[in-house]
């Protein structure tokens, strides 16, 4: 960072904390404010299945992802008195919803189930859940299922799992800091910074929820991804301060300027690259990717605009007293008399086993290549058996009311019931519907449509609730044998845009939308991975072009990117590997699943790219300093290694503690997130930065440094032609 902008931080210190103190008070109230203005949906602007759920909304008088499931369990699901009984009291509570009303009953096994039909959306519908379930109380019981009530249901799900997830990384963060830094007050100084870049990111997406959706998840992605984030950037600059220190000649506040010139700095790039990431995804024409995004987006760069401001200014304030350290081993043996061995291999060993894992790659740096780079490879192997699903509402926790209702639903009816296909036939004009071509058409499609082995109810008819009072509308209902989000419902959706509606023989001008649910999955899928390489292409040359200028290298961005590239592979294969085929799912209490959630390897490559950048920026720039002085590469890349090695464990340690958060909690997306991001955490600072890294780099020997000066003017740094 320039000198000139530390140094006027540093003058205005005052005021910075206090700003920083509004932002940590304003978080903290949207953060209590903004769990209703969240919600998941998977609606893709432009796309067949939205044309459909805008017909349905504004000429049938519901939405898909608006609608309310009610069953009822009765031992007769013939007997009429009953029925008609309870098709009452559902019409009385469905006028508790606005623009609620009820359909008839259905039987199917040992239950009666029917809709309460809206035209709001998912985040305004879910909050009548509650009310809807006290207008139905009484005998037989009445359980509330659907899209709205399973969202509300999740809130407090999320919210205990944030909780737990918590729990776990913040005394691990505690403990790791005071292994790293002693008993001193700068272990605090992390904390400070966690805590005021997340609520001001809190605060950020409060606002942004009120101008378009945000997903469920975004407080969890916050809160735990910040954690990871603001500590780790703040673990590197405070260990870089306390060196600076030693030298004692050294003012407290140049101490402060040396740290954010070198240490500060490289945050600064790790930061760049992961918000780089991150914010490809405002790109993607996908509402869900894009409420991802900016989530994600605001993390990194509330950290980039708190290392610039805030860590400068609590440096200074803590100071040389503030990080004097005593060491807890002689904290323990002189005030309770207790001695601690040190275990070889821990944090708080000295510098010497990084000192010997260097000098053993340098002298045989091809072996240590080779080595990494299969394992690397062998883990990737499996992700060619990666498949994707928009969701999957069985892989969520089995006591909430609207997850039970769910499961009796799909034990007597089926899995598709609740989230049925619903094909809308736009006649072109009102009254067309009705006659006699475009009548025998939706006939057709029916008959071909229940014939199909998807298929498991098909409804259509001459009148309403099939045909719209215009008569311009109709539509045919198809309840699958599959929940909405498995390969065989997706399979369907696919035969019947590509197969069964041109076999219909619909005359000219009639246009058929297939809706609901599985249709809006394949979409939202098919959107997303359409312009997945275009992200992917993005991320590689803007991060390289933020890497040359900090590297002053052409050659070394480019092993960055990839490496990277291969170690994303390898946690997507991991992914399988765990929760497809199982390999220590249930120890670690994780779902099964056949499919991963289709958000996952996207969210997790612009997350990853960045982050992966973390410790490769942190370590390569200790390189480049040593190279600056030596101009002798081994001795620059066993510098580097031996300098980071410590400080890069203890941030990976605490890295991984934040996302087990992820990893404890209830939700299958949100379990495999936490999975990929500590997998990749655990490859990075292992793998690729203490084995692929230095091995490749004393490989290149001078070549690493390469940057021809023309190219360097242009760029506008100063590199060497080394």
């Amino acid at each position: 960072m320039p000198e000139r902008w530390t140094r006027a931080v540093l003058r205005f210190r005052v005021p910075v904390l206090l700003c920083w103190l509004v932002v940590l008070a304003v978080g903290i109230v949207a953060s209590l404010r903004l769990t209703p203005l969240l919600s998941n949906t998977f609606s893709v602007p432009g796309t067949d299945s939205d044309r459909a759920r805008v017909i349905l909304a504004r000429d049938f008088g519901e939405r898909p992802d608006g609608v309310f499931t009610v069953i009822f369990r009765v031992r007769r699901p013939s007997d009429r008195a009953l029925r008609a009984r309870l098709e009452r009291r559902l019409a009385a509570a469905a006028r508790t919803v606005p623009t609620g009303h009820a359909t008839k009953l259905q039987a199917g096994g040992g239950v009666l189930y029917g809709d309460v039909d809206t035209t709001l959306d998912l985040q305004h519908a879910k909050g009548y859940t509650i009310a809807l379930r006290h207008a139905l109380r009484g005998s037989p019981v009445a359980l509330v299922t659907g899209q709205p009530a399973i969202q509300h249901d999740l809130e407090p799900i999320l919210s205990s799992d944030l909780r737990r997830g918590e729990a776990i990384a913040l005394p691990i963060a505690l403990a790791v800091l005071v292994a790293v830094f002693g008993l001193s007050l700068v272990v605090l100084i992390p904390f400070v910074f966690a805590a005021c870049t997340i609520t001001g990111t809190l605060a950020a997406v409060y606002a942004a929820a009120h101008a378009f959706t945000m997903v469920s998840y975004v407080t969890n992605l916050v809160e735990l991804i910040g954690l990871g984030l603001a500590v780790d950037y703040s673990l590197l600059v405070v260990y870089r301060f306390r060196e600076e220190l030693m030298h004692k000649e050294v003012s407290t506040d140049d101490a402060v300027v040396r740290t954010m010139a070198t240490a500060g700095r490289a945050v600064m790039v790790s930061g760049a690259t992961v918000a780089i990431g991150l914010a490809l995804l405002l790109f993607v024409p996908v509402p869900f990717m894009r409420s991802l995004g900016v989530g994600g987006f605001l993390v990194p760069l509330a950290s980039l605009v708190a290392a610039a401001t805030l860590q400068p200014a609590l440096l200074s304030v803590f100071g040389r007293r503030g990080a004097h350290r005593v060491p807890v081993a002689a904290f323990l043996r002189s005030r309770f008399g207790l001695r601690l061995p040190v275990l070889p291999g821990t944090i708080d060993v000295d510098s010497g086993f990084w000192a010997r894992l260097a000098r053993a790659i340098m002298r045989r740096p091809v072996a240590f290549l080779a080595g990494g780079a299969a394992l690397l490879v062998a883990a990737a192997v499996p992700a060619f058996a990666l498949q994707v699903t928009p969701g999957s509402i069985s892989a969520l926790p089995g006591h909430p009311e609207s997850v039970r209702g769910l499961t009796l639903l799909r034990d007597n009816v089926g899995a598709g019931a609740l989230t049925p296909t619903e094909v809308v036939v736009d006649a072109g004009a009102p009254g067309r519907v009705r006659t006699k071509p475009v009548h025998a058409a939706v006939q057709r499609l029916s008959d071909l449509i229940f014939h199909d082995p998807e298929a498991y109810v098909t409804a259509t008819g001459p009148g309403a609730p099939y045909v719209d009072p215009s008569g311009r509308y109709a539509r045919v209902i198809v309840a699958g044998r599959h929940e909405y989000g498995d390969e065989a419902s997706q399979a369907f959706v696919r035969r019947l845009r590509g197969t069964l509606v041109p076999r219909a023989r619909f005359p000219a001008g009639v246009r058929v939308y297939a809706g609901g649910a599985p249709p809006q999955g394949v979409d939202y899928l098919s959107r997303s991975y359409g312009w997945f390489p275009w992200l992917v292409l993005g991320a590689l040359v803007l991060t390289y072009l933020v890497l040359m200028r900090a590297f002053r290298s052409l050659v070394l961005p480019l092993k960055a990117v990839l490496l990277n590239l291969l170690s994303v592979a390898a946690v997507y294969g991991l992914l399988v590997v765990v929760f497809r085929w199982g390999v220590g799912a249930d120890v670690l209490g994780l779902y099964r699943v056949p499919q991963i959630e289709g958000w996952i390897p996207i969210f997790l490559f612009a997350m990853l790219f960045g982050l992966s950048m973390d410790y490769e920026v942190f370590l390569v720039t200790r390189m480049r300093e040593s190279w600056d002085h030596v101009h002798d590469n081994a001795r620059a890349v066993a510098h580097g290694l031996e300098r980071t090695g410590r400080i890069v464990t203890a941030a990976a340690v605490i890295m991984v503690a934040a996302f087990s958060g992820f990893v404890t909690g209830r939700v299958a997306g949100l379990q495999e997130f936490g999975v990929g991001l500590s997998l990749a955490v655990l490859v990075d600072a292992t793998v690729v930065r203490a084995c692929l890294v230095p091995a490749l780099m004393a490989i290149l020997d001078r070549y690493n440094w390469w940057l021809p000066a023309r190219i360097a003017r242009i760029a506008r740094v100063q590199g060497s032609k080394a």
